[in-house]
């Protein structure tokens, strides 16, 4: 493991980061996905080493080391990232966020176009809000969202009565058998047999879901409600990378915001999911990237 950083911010809060690869390398922040937390960096770790990129990987407010902050809005994350990168000395940066972290993504390279080279997006979330059709949608991702908007009090409860079983560490020989329950693609389910990939997964989620529900929920909210980010407003060059096999988020759906995107490379791979493209592809998704 890599040693935390604690940055503090004005108010006392602390934001943890974790950084992997190559410390002198080009620098690129890392939006970790949904459940989950900043050890999922640990997928870009080898590659980044070996490309000559520094991955620096912090928790969102309320997700694992880092404070909860009350009533938090996507609007609020760019003046984070900038904390972080001149805490760190980083003028110019990009920005790889996987799943869950794309949102964030957009928000900040919007938010600091001078900042912001370019960002890479893998099996990245949608606005929800804005579809008229849910059908794209991983079909727990469509319950949830029904239930948050007809009992949303009922939702919040759920995952609090969820978290003590999600903070658990299942034993190694379960594996298989929680791979199974899943019912994954066969090639996320692939994938997700390599140990050095099931942790960099389970155990960041395992993370999040250990330190409270509150930080998972607060994610969950920014999720299903309006972004207050415009796709068409994102001007930095954005390299969206889809799996033909993603059942969290359709690559028609991806298509879709891909065309809205002014300066957007889409990549939409055949045989891959939503686990297997950043497993399997991580070097060739940081090599393109690290070209701007």
């Amino acid at each position: 493991m890599h040693p935390e950083k604690l940055i503090e911010l004005e108010d006392g809060a602390v934001i943890a980061v974790e950084e992997y690869g190559d410390a002198n390398g080009t620098p690129v922040i890392f939006c970790h996905g949904w459940p989950s937390s900043r050890t999922m960096a640990r997928l870009a770790d080898e590659p980044a080493r070996d490309l000559g990129v520094r991955i620096i990987s912090p928790d969102r407010p309320g997700i694992s080391g880092s404070s909860l902050q009350p009533d938090r809005k996507l609007a609020d994350w760019p003046r984070l990232v900038e904390r972080i990168a001149d805490h760190l000395d980083v003028r110019e940066f990009r920005m790889l966020a996987i799943s869950g972290g794309a949102p964030y993504a957009y928000a900040t390279a919007v938010a600091l176009p001078d900042r912001v080279r370019a960002i890479a997006i893998v099996g990245g979330v949608i606005p929800f809000a804005e579809l008229g059709d849910l059908g794209g949608l991983l079909p727990l991702y469509r319950w949830m969202l029904a239930l948050y908007q007809r009992r949303p009090r009922l939702l919040r409860r759920l995952f609090h009565l969820a978290r003590p079983v999600l903070a658990l560490r299942p034993p190694v020989r379960f594996r298989p058998l929680l791979l199974k329950m899943l019912l994954l693609r066969p090639c996320d389910a692939e994938s997700l047999r390599d140990d050095a990939a099931f942790e960099a997964i389970f155990e960041s989620q395992r993370r999040a879901w250990r330190a409270s529900a509150e930080g998972v929920i607060a994610d969950a909210e920014i999720y299903a409600q309006p972004w207050g980010v415009a796709i068409e407003d994102v001007r930095v060059p954005v390299r969206l990378w889809h799996g033909k096999q993603d059942r969290a988020f359709s690559f028609q759906l991806a298509e879709e915001l891909a065309s809205r995107l002014p300066n957007c490379n889409a990549r939409f791979v055949e045989g891959a999911g939503h686990y297997s493209l950043p497993i399997r592809h991580m070097r060739e998704i940081l090599e393109d990237l690290i070209s701007f």
